[in-house]
């Protein structure tokens, strides 16, 4: 009885930490998705930024109701207002994190965030603290296009390239972390078949941690991962 008790303890914390991410990444792409719409307009064909997002959505399987409901909170305009807000902090080991928030209440957030780093006994830096360590880059990877035709693909429409690769006959582009939407409209344009894209902020440099830091690292990543305004977190941690 104790080992079936066990294995059932077990079994319903997996599922309850499964649904918890699920409801978290409903909840980002939600936000993302309705305030995309109500800044740029609900027709995916002339919001691009809103096209991209919803085929990223639906590439990681969010349900298509969560989707079209907040397209329609931003066409009737009875969605809540969403402010972007950035902390920047030091945790353990000295590892610099980047927390990236969609709030509607400022004051509820960086309580909450601050209270997350405190409990790991680290600390919330000033602006720009954490982020001259990081580069904002895009990355495009396609298929049916070689590399020379995407590198002029691009350079044709003025896009700066920072790096081309190709692994597996899939090339991918790094670009500017403002440009993911030109890269990739400028490739699809000219015939590439888009496979995915990314965006974000990438360390310059690593921190290893040893076992015990990295056990107290993770345990803040997962505080900061419970709080419903967090949409991203960067950091350095190897």
């Amino acid at each position: 009885m104790i080992t079936i008790g066990r294995k059932y303890n077990v079994r319903k914390e997996a599922m309850k930490k499964t649904m918890l991410r699920k409801s978290k990444l409903y909840s980002r792409y939600g936000k993302e998705i309705y305030m995309c719409a109500k800044e740029g307009g609900t027709s995916l064909e002339a919001n691009l930024t809103l096209k991209h997002l919803v085929d990223q959505a639906k590439k990681e399987e969010v349900p298509n109701d969560v989707i079209e409901r907040n397209i329609k909170k931003a066409e009737e305009g009875t969605g809540e207002d969403f402010e972007p807000q950035r902390y920047e902090g030091f945790g353990p080991g000295g590892v610099g994190i980047i927390v990236d928030t969609l709030t509607d209440n400022i004051n509820r957030t960086v309580a909450e965030v601050r209270a997350a780093f405190a409990k790991a006994d680290s600390k919330i830096g000033v602006n720009g603290s954490v982020e001259h360590g990081y580069k904002h880059l895009s990355y495009v990877r396609i298929k049916e296009m070689d590399q020379e035709e995407a590198l002029e693909t691009l350079l044709m429409e003025d896009i700066d390239v920072l790096d081309l690769s190709i692994d597996d006959d899939i090339v991918e582009v790094e670009g500017e972390g403002f440009d993911l939407n030109k890269i990739r409209k400028a490739l699809e344009d000219a015939g590439a078949a888009i496979e995915d894209t990314e965006r974000g902020w990438y360390p310059m440099e690593y921190i290893e941690l040893d076992e015990e830091t990295k056990e107290r690292f993770d345990a803040l990543v997962e505080k900061l991962n419970e709080i419903e305004d967090v949409q991203n977190i960067y950091h350095n941690a190897k």
